[in-house]
């Protein structure tokens, strides 16, 4: 009976993080109040406050949560998360891994973009989320410092802002390829960011 009740709630949890994410994706985050997650969650606006005390704490757990979770990120106590595969392959170095890590990414885009769009909204009207994707982004910045500093590769002063310009190439790339009009292919998208990604990194 304890391990149904447990199911419940996290899958009430769950279903207020998603149905969130949808009203931000939707009406707006500014436009979208609390009862209006918890109506689209069929649940009410007191089972909410039992799960989260505000709207900011759900697009703060839609970020720590789902979006970690969809790139494989974990807890880490120097960064708040990181991705261990991204600093291995930062401190492989290899044409090939760097490719081979940008095309999985690449699969999470459409899991991604939203949150990070929804986040940076959040932000513009939200004090409490001032720069949450932006200390978010600084955490994958890190662990490509860190993948640097473990090959002993570049100078230790050159290393986080290498991160920065890889980093906002990936974020650039990630928010807009299917709009814009590069005149490439996915395919040829990403063997691009890879050949900037190696020239920045190695």
């Amino acid at each position: 009976m304890a391990n149904l009740r447990e199911a419940h709630k996290r899958m009430t949890r769950r279903l207020l993080l998603e149905s969130g994410l949808e009203l931000f994706k939707t009406k707006g985050y500014a436009a979208t109040t609390v009862d209006d997650i918890a109506t689209a969650a069929g649940t009410t606006r007191v089972t909410f406050y039992a799960y989260f005390s505000s709207r900011s704490e759900l697009m703060k757990a839609l970020i720590d949560e789902q979006l970690n979770e969809a790139l494989q990120r974990v807890r880490s106590s120097e960064h708040g998360s990181t991705a261990q595969d991204l600093v291995a392959t930062v401190a492989d170095g290899t044409p090939e891994a760097i490719m081979a890590w940008l095309r999985r990414t690449a699969g999470s885009w459409p899991a991604i973009r939203p949150i990070i769009r929804v986040g940076r909204d959040a932000a513009v009207v939200d004090p409490e989320l001032t720069d949450l994707v932006e200390r978010w982004m600084e955490e994958a910045i890190s662990d490509i410092a860190d993948g640097l500093a473990v090959a002993e590769r570049l100078e230790p002063h050159q290393r986080h802002f290498r991160g920065v310009l890889a980093m906002a190439q990936l974020d650039y790339v990630a928010q807009n390829w299917e709009r814009a009009d590069w005149k490439l292919t996915p395919d040829q998208m990403l063997d691009e960011l890879g050949d900037s990604w190696v020239r920045l990194l190695t």
